[in-house]
Formats: C-alpha cells, structure tokens, sequence
C-alpha cells in the first residue's frame, strides 16, 4: 500500500502561483502542492520534528477537531507528545518507522499502523529509522459519558482490519473500521474509505458529523457543497456540519482516503 503525505520543498519560480486551494463558509480544500515547507510548525516538546497543521476549531466552522501531518527526522520524536490531557489522538503512519511506547509497554510501528490512544494516556513516540517517518494525527476532546467508560488503547496495522462494503455497490466502496461503530465509549473514528475505479457516493450526504479527509491514494471528482473538484495524493478536504458531499473515483487504481468524523453523542445545546 501507499500512503500519501505532504511533499514538503517548494516549487520552482517557472510555476505559477494559481492554485486550487478553496475556502468557503462550508468547507476547504489543502492541496498537496501547497504544503511545503514554509508553512510548518515546530511544536513544544518535540524535537526534530516538523507539522502541518491542516485543521483546527474554528468558530461557525468546524470545531470539534485538530489535524496534522508531523515529519519525523531520524532521531526525532517526544516524551511529552499531548499537551491536553482531554485530548484523545488517532496516529496513522504513513511512511517510515517509529517506536511508540504506551505505559510500559512498546510498539514499533510501520507505514500502514493505526493507534488510538484515550485522553490522559501516558505515551512518547520517537523515529528509530535512518529515514524521516511521516504521521497523520488526529485530536479531539473526549467527550465523557457518565456510566460509559473511557475506552483503551489500540494498535494495530490496517492490513489486519477487513474492508467492509457498503450495500449495494459491488464491492465499490469498502470502509476499513478501525473501531467498532456500535462501541457508545468512542465518540470520533478514524476509518479508511475505499473506492475502485469508478465507485461512488451516489447520493449527496448531509448530516452533522464534520470531517477531515486526507487523500492517501488515487484520484476522485469530489462533491463539496455545490461545487465539484478534482482531488489527488496529499490533498486535504476538511467540511462542516451538513455540507453536501458525494464523489467518484476517477483513475485506474484505487481512491483512499484517512477520514475523521465524529460520532454517538448528543449535540450541545448552548453556543
């Protein structure tokens, strides 16, 4: 498998600075082309380690979720990764190796590793490897549940977690669940969405749930809102509550994508 990230660099001065970024009130687009390095962050209590932040609350946007892609260069990492201890994370490894250690115990991760940790975990994580490691990286505040209990950690690698079809397509559009829907103790997944050439969302979806979607491979027409656009490896789609979307994989290979929603709780009744 391949797992798309951010390219890094920059372009020569021959290209033109059109792109095909897009901000609206209901969604944005980050192309691949766009994250370079000038736009990183270096966080605290990282080292050797560069971000792009590709999502963060925003007010009358979408406000439940922080997503990054971090570079790791060989010996970089850090023991104080999380500095809200509410904080819930999702990391996805899309290229090189890391070593993550949980508790006492140690996980070596691989491109392909997913890892759920709930909020108050205790974890580090560092690059073992000789080459830089990139992560996809999910925050969200854990929204507690009096008589639910928070649930544990989990590692494992997407290879391990079977493609289910949705009905009626063929086999079209398959999604990877990393985390049971039915289990109420989650209240955001991470899952990965799968469409062969051709497959579709052949319907508009609306709903409440906000999303991050990280192209990881191939290339789709995408529905966001009213307006269709071409995305590719790298590109980043990030929606509010109730933008229409819909799309259909374009190419000869497979459209994949890292999706964020949140899920199985009560909509707040205050501003």
């Amino acid at each position: 498998m391949r797992y798309a990230f951010p390219p890094g660099g920059l372009p020569d001065q021959s290209e033109s600075p059109e792109g095909a970024a897009i901000f609206t009130t209901a969604y944005a687009v980050i192309p691949a082309r766009t994250m370079r390095d000038i736009v990183t962050s270096f966080l605290p209590g990282w080292v050797s380690t560069r971000a792009w932040i590709l999502a963060r609350p925003l007010s009358g946007f979408a406000e439940t979720f922080a997503q990054y892609a971090i570079e790791l260069a060989p010996g970089g990492g850090s023991n104080q990764p999380e500095p809200d201890m509410e904080a819930q994370t999702v990391l996805f490894v899309a290229s090189g190796a890391a070593r993550l250690t949980l508790g006492r115990d140690s996980h070596d991760l691989i491109a392909g590793s997913y890892v759920y940790l709930p909020p108050s975990a205790v974890w580090t994580i560092w690059n073992v490897s000789d080459e830089p490691c990139g992560i996809h990286w999910i925050r969200k505040r854990y929204a507690a549940v009096r008589g639910i209990q928070t649930p544990e950690a989990r590692v494992v690698h997407e290879s391990d977690v079977p493609m289910a079809a949705m009905p009626d397509c063929d086999g079209k559009w398959a999604t990877q669940r990393f985390i049971d829907p039915l289990d109420l103790r989650h209240d955001m997944h991470a899952n990965i969405v799968t469409f062969q050439p051709g497959g579709r969302i052949p319907f508009a979806e609306t709903h409440v749930m906000e999303h991050g979607l990280y192209v990881l491979q191939g290339t789709a027409r995408y529905l966001l809102n009213t307006d269709w656009v071409d995305v590719g490896p790298g590109d980043f789609m990030w929606l509010r509550a109730f933008c229409p979307q819909a799309c259909i994989a374009t190419g000869d290979e497979p459209f994949r994508y890292l999706l964020y929603k949140d899920v199985n709780r009560h909509p707040g009744l205050s501003l």
